[in-house]
């Protein structure tokens, strides 16, 4: 499956494509090289995260979410938030998004003369953040900028009943299939997916276990401590998940009941699916250059995006054809790749994507995912680079891959590179 998307995508982009960088080499001795113009991550940390309607961040929305952030961001790097040209807030569902994060930003103290976006590509927001930055700089309209990511899905639920409002489309439009498909529940195209493809119940509570153990562990051991920052919210400081259950096992994830019974095989449940939770997260990006002009830590290197859209009603396969398509803009292939950050929105979609992708799963989530972390829907696409270029770093490691399924039917992934000393030579 893998080899012949690969064939396809490579005869649909001319020879002559510009690559994702600002360079034309492809390949990973390209990828990997250093040049003034680069995209560079020069910090590149998250909040903890929140659980639903009981986390740390219940009621906290998420433009006070963000001046925390903010707020802890400038004083731990000491940066200078006048020299930001630009920033862009990946996020879904809060009201008036543009207005909150333009408050947030000038509260925490940016100057007004900072301009600010949002974007919202649902599931991929975050990434889409990281990328709209990039190719500003890229293109010459701005040197430094700012990529966040933010969600409270947990004021979303309290206000609308619902994470995710039922869109309403027009009755001419709603007879289309793929149109009606597309705005379905999420739940419905996980019990799609694993209808269709057979994706089996133990095989969604297996992956699933891989996930909520991973998580267990990285949490005993630390490793989550690295990629985040403490942030004061009212006078207490938040620096650990609370979203990460430990002790799950196979015969308690068994044992859960289906939770959309109405549906396909019905065969995803609270314990392999992604938690709706809240959270923050954020990456400065600048030229390599200007970085190492002003003498600024060197995380790592933005190399390129990719979005598709793939089947509505099958909606979590997006990875499936975003990885082979960014692999291919860049000239690499998927066993060049370190490490993968593969959104777990559904076990059943996970697991199908897993296994047409052909990737070992000791290369992908290994400090475990969002089935087990939970999935704040704008925050994840930056967490996602948060964590991987952080267990790139204590690995010693170089390529990180990250992707997601995005809702009404897409697909995205991106490729970083990692170039910050391990933890233990940065502390010598």
């Amino acid at each position: 499956m893998f080899a012949s998307a690969v064939a396809v995508l490579r005869a649909r982009i001319p020879s002559t494509m510009r690559n994702a960088s600002t360079h034309s080499g492809k390949g990973i001795s390209a990828v990997l090289q250093k040049n003034p113009d680069d995209i560079v991550i020069t910090f590149a940390k998250r909040t903890a995260m929140g659980k639903n309607r009981k986390g740390q961040f219940r009621d906290v929305p998420v433009d006070e979410m963000m001046q925390a952030l903010l707020k802890a961001t400038f004083e731990k790097t000491k940066l200078d938030p006048a020299k930001l040209d630009d920033i862009c807030v990946g996020t879904c569902h809060p009201p008036s998004p543009m207005y909150s994060s333009r408050a947030a930003a000038l509260a925490s103290g940016i100057p007004h003369d900072v301009p600010i976006s949002t974007v919202n590509r649902l599931c991929s927001s975050g990434l889409m953040a990281i990328r709209n930055i990039a190719h500003a700089i890229q293109s010459g309209e701005i040197s430094m900028g700012m990529a966040i990511g933010v969600e409270n899905m947990t004021l979303k639920q309290v206000s609308n009943s619902l994470p995710r409002p039922t869109p309403v489309i027009a009755e001419s439009v709603d007879e289309i299939p793929r149109a009606h498909d597309c705005i379905q529940p999420m739940g419905w195209t996980s019990e799609m997916v694993a209808q269709t493809y057979q994706v089996s119940r133990q095989k969604q509570d297996e992956y699933a276990l891989i996930s909520h153990t991973r998580a267990t562990k990285a949490m005993a051991t630390g490793i989550f401590s690295e990629e985040i920052i403490p942030v004061e919210i009212r006078g207490t400081v938040i620096s650990v998940d609370d979203t990460i259950r430990p002790g799950v096992t196979m015969e308690m994830l068994s044992g859960l009941k289906p939770v959309f019974q109405e549906w396909g095989n019905a065969a995803t449940t609270a314990g392999n699916a992604s938690g709706i939770g809240d959270g923050a997260a954020l990456c400065i990006l600048t030229t390599r250059e200007r970085a190492e002009k002003e003498n600024m830590e060197i995380l790592g290197k933005w190399v390129g995006s990719a979005v598709v859209g793939v089947e509505p009603r099958y909606m979590g396969i997006g990875p499936i054809a975003a990885i082979p398509k960014v692999l291919t803009q860049v000239g690499l292939t998927k066993d060049d790749i370190d490490i993968y950050e593969i959104n777990e929105a559904f076990a059943s979609q996970f697991a199908y994507c897993v296994e047409e992708l052909g990737i070992s799963m000791d290369k992908i989530n290994p400090n475990g995912g969002a089935i087990a972390v939970t999935h704040p829907l704008g925050m994840t696409g930056v967490r996602q680079v948060v964590t991987g270029l952080t267990e790139l770093r204590r690995r010693d490691k170089k390529l990180l891959c990250t992707s997601m399924c995005v809702g009404s039917g897409m697909g995205a992934a991106g490729i970083f590179v990692n170039e910050a000393q391990p933890f233990c030579q940065a502390k010598l």
